[in-house]
């Protein structure tokens, strides 16, 4: 079986020619990122090890990793434009979906960290499969571990060139500052499910007949879907909150509603065939992240968790092509 596990012994090795960083070859490096992003580094290197008979140790399949993940995103912040993923040209009048959102990851230095992730797609790409599900074919996903003064700029990147978008988030102040700010012109929605989710807070709190909470939720909930915030927001102000924690979560449904009433036309959004809920973002974080790096044990370096997390999000946008160009222009 040949050996890579230590980079003096590579040096003079055939398949090191072309190479100094890491005295493996363009596909050798090509798969370690491929592995590496798909599977623990220690399973990778035993993939390594059962399919191509060759020795490759899991903290060089790291390494590689790492280096890579990281370029990734120094091309990025320096518009290089040939490295970032598009989406295919759409239909006309084919609207784009932005949609943002945070997943926490666990850390060494710092525990939990929020990992930040972006997933743009067209209305022509969401294909309905059963009756009440339906499945994105073709995304692009952006992520960063970090802040959101580092996250949006990158992410904006991605943005380039699209019309049309329409933005779906949940009541992240620096999710609508940003959309704002930067596109006034897009179509701003509030993720229904998290809008529901203030109605259920407080009927739980006010009611403790379950059929009397049942109904009184069905209802509010049938306004808020024509378009009756306003009726929702009077029947709220009007209701004598039973208990300190309904007075609590009653005024957090009002100033919540307030702040967001343009975004919450659902009546309008469904009739213009728009999306109303976030769930293709929430998806994406248990596909794109969270199966590799949210496992049982892991504890990342914040350094580490970035360029993985980039590497996922290539493979998972399709354009792991983009990937082979840059570790092929670094030999």
């Amino acid at each position: 079986m040949t050996s890579f596990g230590r980079l003096e012994l590579r040096k003079d090795h055939s398949l090191s020619k072309g190479t100094s960083k890491f005295g493996i070859s363009e596909r050798m490096r090509t798969l370690c990122c491929l592995l590496g992003q798909s599977a623990v580094y220690e399973e990778a290197s035993e993939l390594f090890a059962e399919m191509l008979g060759i020795e490759l140790c899991a903290p060089q399949i790291q390494r590689v990793c790492t280096h890579y993940g990281h370029t990734v995103d120094d091309l990025i912040m320096a518009n290089c434009e040939s490295v970032i993923p598009r989406l295919e040209a759409g239909q006309a009048h084919d609207k784009v979906y932005v949609m943002l959102d945070g997943s926490m990851v666990f850390t060494r230095d710092d525990g939990w960290r929020e990992l930040k992730l972006g997933r743009l797609f067209r209305d022509s790409q969401v294909v309905n499969i059963q009756p009440k599900r339906s499945e994105v074919m073709e995304s692009v996903y952006v992520s960063h571990l970090g802040s959101i003064e580092t996250f949006l700029p990158k992410f904006e990147r991605h943005l380039v060139g699209y019309t049309d978008k329409v933005i779906i988030g949940d009541g992240a102040k620096w999710i609508w500052n940003w959309a704002d700010d930067n596109y006034p012109g897009a179509i701003q929605i509030l993720d229904f499910y998290h809008a529901k989710e203030k109605l259920v807070l407080f009927a739980r709190a006010q009611y403790q007949d379950e059929q009397t909470r049942l109904n009184w939720l069905e209802l509010q909930t049938e306004k808020l879907l024509d378009d009756g915030l306003e009726e929702v927001l009077a029947t709220l102000r009007s209701c004598r909150a039973s208990n300190p924690e309904a007075k609590l979560a009653k005024q957090k449904a009002i100033d919540y509603y307030v702040e967001h009433d343009d975004r919450m036309q659902y009546k309008t959004y469904r009739e213009q065939g728009l999306m109303i809920g976030s769930g293709p973002i929430e998806a994406a974080h248990r596909s794109v992240i969270q199966q590799r790096m949210k496992l049982s044990g892991q504890k990342w370096s914040v350094y580490g968790a970035q360029a993985i997390a980039n590497l996922r999000c290539y493979r998972h946008s399709g354009a792991w092509s983009k990937i082979k160009t840059i570790i092929a222009a670094a030999a």
